[in-house]
């Protein structure tokens, strides 16, 4: 069955340009980062700096767009980055891309090289639909601190997705709980590409069916389903 993804009315008013590109896939194979993820990463990291050409990532015009989605639901963007500017920013730095986990490796590399935001979210972690809503305050989200499981609280107002079991990622897309993360033990997922004005539909698009592309070469025979922009 096809996960079903909700944006809610407050947050189309608070950011009435927002479009998402989902790919829901089945029959994944991952596993500890690979040469072939890890050149991946480091090809990401090249097309990164011909894009920006000098400048600091926080400078593209998509990167000030989600800054100033962020400040407007009342978080501070220099603080806490979208997730594409914040590995654009490591990618940059001579300890460049982290590498966790094959799938991790290679939706990451499509967020650095198309900077956009790419979330990776394990559908046998994820109960009921996914929503991305402004918080009330009071939704959970679990979370580890100081190697504990502990749970946190996001703000009044803030966008979060969540499913029936609680927040999966604060803050948009600045924070992914572990409940949901890609592990090596997963098989099935659904990828979220975010994207704002000024990027085009269709650069949003590119940049979902490279990653399609990527992980049917990394997955060779699974169930890959691209869905269009929302």
């Amino acid at each position: 069955m096809t996960l079903t993804l909700t944006v809610s009315d407050e947050v189309r008013a608070l950011a009435p340009g927002f479009t998402h590109v989902a790919i829901e896939a089945h029959g994944l194979v991952n596993g500890p980062s690979t040469d072939a993820s890890s050149a991946l990463l480091d090809d990401a990291a090249r097309r990164l700096a011909v894009r920006l050409d000098g400048r600091p990532p926080h400078e593209d015009p998509h990167m000030v767009a989600w800054r100033d989605t962020y400040t407007a639901f009342g978080s501070k963007p220099s603080r806490t980055r979208n997730s594409a500017e914040a590995l654009a920013k490591r990618a940059l730095t001579d300890a460049g891309l982290p590498r966790i986990n094959v799938l991790v490796d290679v939706y990451n590399a499509i967020s650095v090289a198309h900077l956009v935001p790419v979330g990776g979210e394990d559908l046998d972690h994820i109960r009921g639909g996914m929503r991305l809503v402004r918080a009330t305050g009071t939704e959970d989200f679990v979370t580890v601190a100081g190697g504990e499981e502990t749970v946190e609280h996001p703000d009044a107002g803030e966008v979060v997705w969540c499913d029936e079991t609680g927040v999966t990622c604060r803050r948009w897309n600045w924070r992914q709980g572990p409940r949901t993360r890609l592990t090596e033990q997963t098989t099935s997922a659904i990828f979220l590409l975010e994207c704002l004005p000024p990027m085009a539909p269709e650069q949003s698009r590119n940049a979902a069916t490279e990653l399609a592309e990527l992980l049917e070469k990394f997955s060779p025979g699974a169930k890959i389903t691209l869905r269009n922009a929302e």
